[in-house]
């Protein structure tokens, strides 16, 4: 199967038949995470090209286009069709960054390779996963099993290293946790004359199998209070979160001042929240 996938990344789909890179992950929150929302401008060279649920966003760079995770497979073609919306062809997207090697967010990355020819960026850690298509050993959630689309070619950047491409610099922060190799990513945008510092956050919610326990991994903990300390230190804007929905937002991205910061918080309360919960079993 593995070979099988890898090998669909060489040519493109035929119409009509069975895609294996956009074959649907059945998931009960698929509906919700891919509720169908139009392209929507975030500020200045800066659009988000996803769902209701889960978040992508597309950077015109003036030389290229740059876009942000993925979804799941079967959203591949929903994405390229909302940036066919906005008037940009999917051919001219050169790199597509990865917050984090799950299939909700990275399931889409191989088949939108496939069809762009674009490089996909992620952390070392992130590269493992996207290559192999499941989830790493120390996973909080590996206990699920998810498995998606390997992406066979992945180039890896550091935390704090810049990615330039026409007039964009794009920063790497690491903010582990939710995995070990998650990564957030901030640029600045600018419209008539005022700049805004954009940042798309990988998530940094404290979830897992219900067998695994977080105050048996402290490990995993200290990243999780690294990753919080990262996002709530950043310069922030405008905030883009990986799950559209997260922490109840109706809003597709976040225009609040303190908005990483908020964000930040409320990860550490999810956190403290489980390890008492964890302490009183």
């Amino acid at each position: 199967m593995l070979a099988a996938l890898i090998a669909a990344t060489l040519a493109p789909a035929t119409p009509g038949a069975d895609d294996p890179l956009t074959r649907p992950i059945a998931v009960e929150q698929a509906k919700d995470w891919l509720r169908p929302a139009p392209p929507v401008r975030v500020f200045g060279n800066t659009w988000l090209v996803g769902f209701g649920g889960l978040s992508v966003a597309l950077i015109d760079t003036g030389d290229g286009l740059i876009l942000i995770d993925g979804a799941l497979p079967q959203a591949e073609p929903a994405i390229l069709a909302n940036v066919r919306k906005l008037g940009f062809d999917p051919r001219r997207i050169r790199y597509i960054l990865s917050t984090e090697p799950h299939f909700d967010h990275a399931g889409g990355l191989a088949a939108l390779v496939r069809d762009t020819g674009a490089t996909v960026v992620a952390s070392a850690r992130g590269a493992e996963g996207l290559r192999s298509g499941r989830l790493a050993a120390d996973d909080p959630q590996v206990g699920y099993g998810s498995r998606f689309p390997p992406v066979p070619a992945v180039r890896t950047i550091r935390d704090g290293d810049t990615l330039r491409l026409g007039q964009t610099i794009v920063t790497a922060h690491a903010t582990p946790g939710h995995t070990t190799g998650s990564m957030s990513w901030s640029w600045r945008a600018c419209e008539r004359g005022t700049c805004k510092t954009i940042v798309f956050a990988s998530s940094l919610n404290p979830v897992s199998t219900d067998d695994y326990r977080y105050t048996a991994h402290p490990g995993i903990v200290a990243a999780l209070r690294r990753g919080q300390a990262t996002m709530a230190a950043l310069p922030c804007d405008r905030l883009i979160t990986a799950h559209a929905d997260q922490d109840g937002a109706t809003d597709r991205f976040r225009t609040a001042p303190g908005a990483c910061r908020a964000y930040a918080r409320a990860s550490a309360a999810k956190l403290d929240r489980r390890l008492r919960e964890e302490r009183t079993r």
